[in-house]
């Protein structure tokens, strides 16, 4: 392989594509590289874990993501797609080399874990063969691709051209499929113009279809895609603290959302008052970011992300203290039914998931807690194993004296809800998503608890009112 000339020596006349490496295939590398495949290109995915790469080879999927396993098995079967553990052969063999490897938060500390971008760089660089861009996709603090972009130019080979860039990825689990093949926007940054020629050439298809391309520097890049989740979380703990307020004031918060939403300035999405964020991207991204923000020493927008995550943490609190209120203030060898593990629907992902931080709360409370969920009830048995499991919304419900919905599956949203009611000892119902149309299940017999602010203010206006009406009856005049 050592002989192998450049990309541009080799298809001197454009009309051929770049062959493709994607380094780490986990959720978003065995996405990007099926994604890349069915583009028309020539891709090569690399992983440490044979057995991950075995399993990826014979088309299975290690996690739910729906319209992933087909696209996988389509082109594994053409020959296009294929996974291997050895890097310097892909690299050899590829013009273009997506970093997709984890940055997980450090232990001990909100800065990201950056060993295994900078090692899957460090190799790529030593192992080029010819020249080639090696294209970040990894979320990584601001100032990392130009350190990463000095030790490109000093490990490569002598006399190979090797560019680093980067390119952020704004996948959506649950609908990664789509945003990667049809993406709102592509941003390259401090990519050559050698290096953006063959990004949009990688890229020609979702170009074509109008998709936006943002070129920009190296730390635009890196910051678009925490800001974008900053900005998210941001919106989703707002809607959380109203919702607070709408609690004391006797408003309706999803209704509030709803007149909000139809500002174009604001919109409706993220706006769903509830249980609050998790999964493998938005905490952790935000507390990056403000540890970084911290470093830097731009202390406004740290002193906000910290106020996001803590209103976000707080979710949880609120919801297990409703739970301990509707059960008379303890929950000890009570029956809780948990209508959801996953962060959010549509995935089988539980990192840093709500629901089961809730579940696991009131189990060490004593509760008797059973969980079920459509497609995460694996993922959870193995992270948090001292948790009972259902295998259906009536094994949940059976005999519970409350029942939690905290993953808005649509299972769960579209129940019925007067047989699902017949199986539980008491009809007492959280909704922690407010996904439910709570007339309905009122209708069929479920019990809405108000939270303990909510009748607290109505004590409050009870008191209120009385006091207000003493003032006014007249006095009696002596005899």
């Amino acid at each position: 392989m050592a002989g192998l000339t450049s990309f541009d020596e080799r298809h001197g006349d454009g009309a051929a594509r770049p062959a493709i490496s994607v380094i780490g295939t986990g959720y978003l590398g065995a996405t990007h590289a099926a994604a890349m495949a069915e583009m028309g290109f020539d891709v090569i995915g690399v992983d440490v874990d044979p057995a991950k790469v075995a399993a990826l080879s014979a088309g299975i999927i290690p996690f739910f993501e729906p319209g992933l396993p087909e696209l996988l098995q389509k082109h594994v079967a053409s020959g296009r797609l294929r996974f291997t553990t050895d890097l310097a052969e892909a690299t050899a063999l590829s013009d273009v080399h997506f970093i997709c490897v984890g940055t997980p938060q450090q232990r001990g500390s909100n800065a990201a874990d950056l060993r295994f971008v900078d090692t899957a760089v460090e190799q790529v660089a030593r192992a080029l063969t010819h020249d080639g861009v090696i294209v970040g996709k990894s979320t990584v603090p601001v100032g990392t691709a130009a350190r990463l972009q000095r030790l490109v130019s000093l490990l490569a080979p002598a006399g190979i051209d090797a560019e680093l860039a980067w390119n952020p990825e704004f996948l959506r689990e649950g609908k990664a499929v789509g945003d990667t093949l049809h993406p709102d926007r592509i941003v390259l940054g401090g990519a050559s113009e050698r290096s953006e020629a063959l990004l949009r050439m990688v890229y020609a298809a979702p170009i074509a279809e109008g998709t936006p391309v943002v070129v920009c520097d190296l730390p635009t890049a890196e910051l678009v895609k925490v800001s974008a989740n900053a900005f998210l979380a941001t919106k989703i703990s707002f809607i959380n603290s109203i919702s607070e307020l709408c609690d004391l004031a006797g408003a309706d918060v999803s209704v509030l959302a709803d007149a909000l939403g139809h500002d174009v300035r604001i919109g409706r999405q993220f706006l769903n008052a509830g249980l609050g964020f998790g999964g493998g991207c938005l905490p952790k991204d935000i507390r990056a970011l403000m540890f970084r923000a911290t470093e830097l020493g731009a202390h406004s927008a740290a002193s906000l992300l910290q106020q996001v995550d803590e209103i976000n943490m707080g979710r949880r609190q609120r919801i297990i203290e409703q739970a301990v209120e509707a059960l008379g203030g303890s929950v000890l060898n009570r029956r809780i039914g948990v209508l959801g593990a996953a962060f959010k629907p549509n995935t089988d992902d539980v990192r840093d998931s709500p629901a089961l931080n809730v579940a696991a709360a009131l189990h060490l409370r004593g509760a008797q807690v059973v969980v079920y969920d459509p497609e995460a009830m694996d993922t959870a048995r193995r992270l948090f194993p001292t948790l009972s499991y259902g295998e259906s919304m009536t094994d949940a419900a059976r005999g519970a004296d409350l029942v939690l919905v905290l993953t808005e599956w649509t299972e769960f949203i579209e129940a019925d809800a007067a047989e699902l009611a017949s199986f539980a000892t008491s009809t007492l119902i959280i909704d922690g998503r407010n996904c439910l149309d709570r007339a309905a299940w009122e209708s069929a017999g479920w019990i809405f608890p108000q939270t303990p602010a909510a009748v607290d203010a109505q004590q409050q206006e009870i008191v209120g009112s009385r006091t207000t009406r003493a003032r006014n009856i007249p006095a009696i005049a002596a005899s």
